[in-house]
């Protein structure tokens, strides 16, 4: 009897957060250290440019550095933002793909908080350290 060969679909939905761009992103399995990439669903311009320079991903070029990262290097060519996060996701996709990662839900949260600035320099020391003014 004929083993039949495992194929491993990914499937990622990323909300890249104020752009409200949202990606849809699949990493399948072809060979043992190979898997292609799909990316769509985005109706962002960057996004949509950066599958015609990311097809595929073999084991070796997910662990090169972001400098010379294959998903980094497209997503520049596309005119990726530096903090899309569309990039890291392709990434995560193939690693779990690869069986290199554990499938987890990645989040990032944003906190805002605002600070009144004090008047002059010179009670800038004893407000940091007491929060409050010196007389």
């Amino acid at each position: 009897m004929a083993t039949q060969k495992r194929i491993r679909s990914v499937k990622v939905e990323v909300d890249p957060g104020v752009c409200g761009f949202r990606c849809h992103i699949t990493a399948v399995k072809e060979e043992s250290r190979k898997v292609a990439v799909t990316i769509n669903g985005s109706e962002c311009r960057q996004i949509q440019r950066l599958p015609a320079h990311l097809t595929h991903m073999t084991l070796s070029e997910l662990f090169l550095p972001i400098s010379r990262n294959p998903v980094y290097l497209a997503a520049e060519k596309s005119g990726c933002h530096a903090s899309c996060v569309i990039p890291a996701a392709v990434l995560k996709a193939v690693e779990v793909a690869m069986e290199m990662a554990v499938a987890r839900d990645v989040e990032i949260k944003v906190e805002v908080k605002e600070a009144v600035e004090p008047q002059d320099d010179e009670d800038l020391p004893c407000r940091i350290i007491c929060h409050t003014r010196c007389q």
